[in-house]
């Protein structure tokens, strides 16, 4: 049985000031009167049923998720005690859904992703549902056909077809985020994609293929799916997960593992990974401004401006900035600069302003 297993951890860094450490990105709405998350589990509905729906969330992050989503069981909203990446996230969710359905298979993917369109979205996740149903080893992971050479993604080289699952794809390579040059030369070969960080897979498999190539990590899970249902669950949990390495699935397995395959996304796909996505999100006006919000601009091109619909915000003789205005903070920024936004943050925390984050 599929089930769908929605990664909602995070610091909220990347669109400071609207996302904080206590709101990220997730929770956030774009250009929808849904937010993130809520937009990622109604994709799913159609091909997964609620019933089989599960969140993977920190503590401080439980109240608001258990807000948004009041239709989700509480026991499938399984919380981390601390941040540990991806590799132990999912090694925690496969154990959770082994211990209620033995043939589980997973549909992984994180919670603040913008995807177009569902139907799309839903008919490549039966493409890769059907590649784990004929081959249960199989690993696969949706690859999205580059529109432009972006060097914020990593980027998945295609092997050869599976010969049994036509349009599904052998793992050739994985590649690092590339400099520019590089990412020109991924898009002209048409044989790249770029790595969305959603898979599919069995449960079993994965923990399978975690304990043989992060022992480390398998070790430790095990000693927690001894825990599940009993009453030291808590008190196991509280000791093994921290322990783990801080690790991304994608290292600790899947540039390790046989038997991975990828399937070309079917879907627009956008991370959603800086403000500067906005600008692929949203339409931009005629001299080029991507708005959200209440703006009125005079000679003001390329920039990006996120408001509410009762603060305005006015601008004259400015290009490529990024605005983002919330009651307690505004950024002003160079749009063309996306690094520096971790900087800024460090320096806040560093004059001691943790209470802005």
């Amino acid at each position: 049985m599929l089930h769908a297993v929605i990664l909602a951890g995070g610091s909220g860094t990347r669109f400071w000031p609207q996302s904080r450490r206590a709101l990220p990105k997730q929770f956030l709405r774009f250009g929808s009167d849904r937010t993130l998350l809520q937009e990622t589990v109604d994709r799913c509905r159609v091909i997964v049923p609620i019933e089989r729906t599960w969140i993977v969330t920190g503590e401080s992050h439980l109240a608001e998720t258990v807000r948004q989503l009041p239709e989700l069981a509480s026991e499938h909203v399984l919380v981390e005690p601390c941040g540990r990446n991806t590799a132990p996230c999912i090694g925690l969710a496969a154990m959770q859904l082994l211990a209620v359905d033995p043939d589980a298979v997973m549909l992984v993917m994180p919670a603040d992703h913008v995807i177009r369109t569902a139907e799309q979205f839903q008919r490549t996740v039966e493409q890769a549902a059907a590649v784990v149903a004929n081959a249960p080893q199989s690993l696969v992971l949706f690859g999205a056909t580059p529109s432009y050479p972006a060097t914020g993604f990593g980027y998945i080289q295609r092997g050869a077809e599976l010969s049994d699952q036509p349009g599904a794809f052998r793992v050739a390579a994985f590649r690092e985020k590339p400099d520019l040059a590089t990412a020109q030369r991924y898009v002209a070969a048409k044989e790249y994609f770029w790595n969305c960080g959603l898979f599919v897979w069995r449960a079993a498999t994965i923990l399978e293929q975690i304990e043989l190539h992060s022992p480390e990590i398998g070790t430790r899970l095990k000693r927690l799916q001894a825990a599940i249902g009993t009453a030291k669950w808590n008190e196991t949990l509280a000791a093994e997960f921290p322990q783990m390495p801080s690790i991304s699935i994608d290292y600790a397995v899947l540039e390790r593992a046989d038997s991975v395959a990828v399937v070309p996304a079917a879907f627009e796909w956008d991370d959603v990974g800086s403000w500067q996505a906005l600008a692929r999100l949203l339409p931009a006006d005629a001299d080029g401004n991507a708005i959200s919000g209440r703006f009125c601009g005079l000679n003001s091109t390329g920039c990006i401006v996120r408001s509410s619909e009762e603060h305005l915000v006015a601008t004259f003789g400015v290009r490529d900035l990024i605005i983002v205005q919330t009651p307690d903070a505004t950024l002003v920024a160079d749009n063309r600069d996306e690094n520096s936004l971790r900087q800024l943050i460090a320096e806040l925390e560093r004059r001691g302003l943790t209470g802005f984050l």
